[in-house]
């Protein structure tokens, strides 16, 4: 069996049906020329056909979709817009009114938002509970459950949850579990070798890594995925050509990006554990962290993501000097490309109240950090001129 880095470069080959060595860019909307209406009966309702029609597929987007299922170790994949366009069209196509999911309280914003106020127009209840409390995910399950819904590590606390203990609460109590698994990557980690159900990704940050592209990606059984491209079919949030071949170039480079920021992170997050301006350092590889151990049992590497608190009083004016002083760091949103970057939770996740804050762990002082590739030595120098300036 191919190993990883050549699964990256290989998998899903037979959807480039030219002798291009690199797939070509399939630019337009209407694939398929048929005088035979069978043939074109069978081509509409093929799930994710990929000469037919854009929004029912397309070639490149079909090797997007293998090489990634084949990374995340499920059945199928299917590649759409953006990562929340993947994010709710997976939850839709697995819950209806009347139904209740259970999540967490600490989500990317926008997933929370989709969960709390989208799906309680329509009659979906949500329970959020404390993703490190195992029992509070038993102590949850309804009648009505019909979805479990997790983010680990999650945005932006950097909190863990069981997979394995997540997996089999789904199987014991015949639950469809899903991930957001956007943080990890299916280089540190592999939710289905836990009996995870469905994984989605924002395929925007490390799947496609270089800030070039929005893209999500939903990956699980045949089944599950057939049921999501039917809702795709009807939301339309398909992904365009070019970004589809932008993708999957930047799969290629998967695994050597993801292991250069692993081991960026990590040597960042033990210089500025030693930081007296740094109060607290989140990140799943140091020993601090209160999860490491669960940590280092469910994950193959530690992320490039990592959440700092300032210390001391004006937290906020501190961040502010912070952000304005770094010159390596970019302030900007996103995460997982291959430049570095730095965000203030607390102003970006405007969607939340202050109670929702505080549950998620966001403070004045909360700073998220997006490794990148750039020589450890100069992102080390970039914050210690920094720090220096409050």
């Amino acid at each position: 069996m191919a190993k990883l880095e050549t699964k990256l470069i290989h998998e899903g080959e037979e959807h480039n049906t030219t002798k291009s060595v690199v797939s070509p860019i399939y630019q337009t909307s209407t694939y398929f020329v048929s005088e035979d209406i069978a043939e074109f009966a069978h081509s509409t309702s093929t799930v994710k056909f990929p000469e037919f029609y854009h929004r029912h597929g397309n070639p490149t987007s079909s090797q997007a979709a293998a090489v990634i299922a084949s990374l995340e170790k499920t059945e199928d994949a299917l590649i759409l817009a953006t990562g929340m366009a993947a994010i709710s069209t997976a939850i839709l196509a697995a819950v209806k009114s009347g139904d209740h999911i259970i999540a967490q309280h600490t989500h990317y914003a926008a997933s929370r938002t989709f969960l709390l106020d989208f799906l309680s127009d329509y009659g979906v209840e949500v329970t959020l509970v404390d993703q490190i409390d195992n029992e509070a995910f038993a102590s949850a399950v309804k009648g009505n459950t019909k979805l479990i819904y997790i983010e680990t590590p999650s945005n932006p606390n950097l909190e863990i949850t069981d997979l394995e203990y997540i997996g089999k609460l789904g199987k014991d109590k015949g639950i469809l579990t899903m991930i957001d698994n956007t943080f990890a990557s299916p280089i540190n980690q592999v939710p289905a070798e836990y009996g995870i159900d469905v994984v989605v990704h924002s395929a925007t940050k490390y799947l496609g890594g270089h800030s070039d592209l929005t893209a999500g990606a939903v990956c699980g059984s045949k089944e599950m995925i057939a049921k999501v491209w039917k809702r795709s079919l009807l939301l339309g949030a398909s992904l365009s050509p070019f970004d589809s071949w932008l993708l999957l170039r930047g799969l290629k480079t998967l695994a050597l990006r993801v292991r250069q920021i692993n081991e960026n992170a990590l040597a960042l997050a033990q210089w500025l554990e030693k930081q007296p301006q740094i109060s607290k350092v989140g990140y799943t590889g140091l020993e601090s962290h209160p999860q490491h151990q669960l940590a280092k049992k469910q994950m193959k590497g530690y992320t490039g993501m990592l959440v700092i608190e300032i210390e001391g009083n004006d937290a906020f004016g501190k961040a502010q000097t912070i952000l304005n002083s770094l010159e390596v760091f970019a302030n900007a949103v996103s995460l997982g490309g291959v430049e570095s970057l730095i965000a203030h939770p607390a102003s970006m996740w405007s969607s939340s109240n202050e109670e929702q804050k505080k549950k998620s762990g966001i403070t004045d002082g909360t700073l998220r950090l997006s490794v990148g590739i750039e020589h450890i030595e100069d992102l080390i120098a970039d914050f210690s001129q920094a720090l220096a300036k409050i």
